[in-house]
């Protein structure tokens, strides 16, 4: 089923490198600029944070952050609306692409020992029964299908790898994230992929409109997972499934058997679901914590 090991993160192809998540210095690189002015118009470098481009060790991998300020969040929850307070963080400016995911879960990342042999200590999704990426897209596009077990291994692996606290986000940080982002539901069509436009497939990540804050496909695409105010998994945001009214902030959507009902094995995977093409991720960093 695969060994243990430790995800990583990002936007590719940046030369520019900030080491860590605790950084103040910002990354010279045109790619980041949208980032920078976005960031700075929500203050978060009077927080202390600014973007910063993460390199992966062992790979040619490199992806960017953008700086969160910290602030309060109204969540709705079974029992009503419930106020969050959300600390500063960091977040992928797009959804987890294969391109990354790949470097983790096809082991590109490991280093050959002194005997000869690759040398691996980080838990890996087994391989899939049929493509994963269902034949939308490989490179640039999002990472599809994975479980929310799978997402999490991904970011203990990265976590490993840059020795930094990376993770998937909260609900509230997810929220809060949105509303900084300010997309109208009469701008939708100019920064998501959906049911009325993306002809029920997933698009290459960033090829629509970025919001305030300097984020992509944060609506529609891959539907996201986070982590809920009760400790359970839910996907956030909705999908390119999804009619645009559909998504949006509120938008919530936990698994159900359905996502894995073809799996033929028993017990059904841990890593991958058999029938859900629409579940992907984004990853955040918390600041001043080192990975466990």
């Amino acid at each position: 089923m695969g060994d243990f090991t430790v995800p990583a993160c990002g936007l590719l192809g940046v030369a520019a490198t900030i080491g860590g998540c605790a950084s103040s210095e910002s990354a010279s690189h045109p790619e980041t600029a949208p980032a920078v002015q976005a960031a700075e118009a929500a203050g978060a470098p009077e927080a202390g944070l600014v973007p910063f481009v993460q390199e992966i060790e062992d790979t040619a991998m490199s992806f960017e952050m953008v700086p969160v300020p910290a602030g309060t969040v109204t969540v709705q929850t079974d029992t009503g609306p419930q106020e969050v307070e959300v600390g500063p963080f960091w977040i992928l400016p797009t959804e987890t692409t294969w391109d990354l995911y790949d470097t983790y879960h096809l082991r590109q990342d490991r280093r050959r020992s002194l005997e000869g042999t690759m040398a691996d200590a980080v838990t890996r999704p087994s391989k899939p029964y049929a493509p994963a990426d269902r034949g939308f897209g490989h490179g640039g596009y999002a990472a599809l299908s994975m479980t929310h077990h799978a997402a999490k291994a991904f970011c203990t692996w990265l976590s490993f790898k840059t020795g930094k606290t990376y993770r998937l986000p909260t609900e509230a940080e997810w929220q809060w994230v949105c509303e900084l982002g300010g997309v109208a539901p009469e701008t939708i069509d100019q920064h998501a992929w959906h049911k009325g436009n993306a002809e029920r497939k997933t698009h290459p990540v960033a090829s629509k409109q970025p919001d305030e804050l300097g984020l992509y496909d944060l609506y529609g695409n891959a539907t996201e997972w986070c982590t809920g105010l009760d400790g359970e998994p839910i996907t956030l945001g909705g999908s390119y499934l999804d009619p645009p009214e559909m998504l949006g902030c509120a938008a919530r959507f936990p698994q159900t058997p359905e996502w894995n009902e073809s799996d033929p094995q028993f017990p059904k995977s841990r890593w991958w679901f058999a029938d859900a093409s629409w579940v992907g991720f984004r990853f955040v960093c918390i600041p001043n914590q080192d990975a466990e």
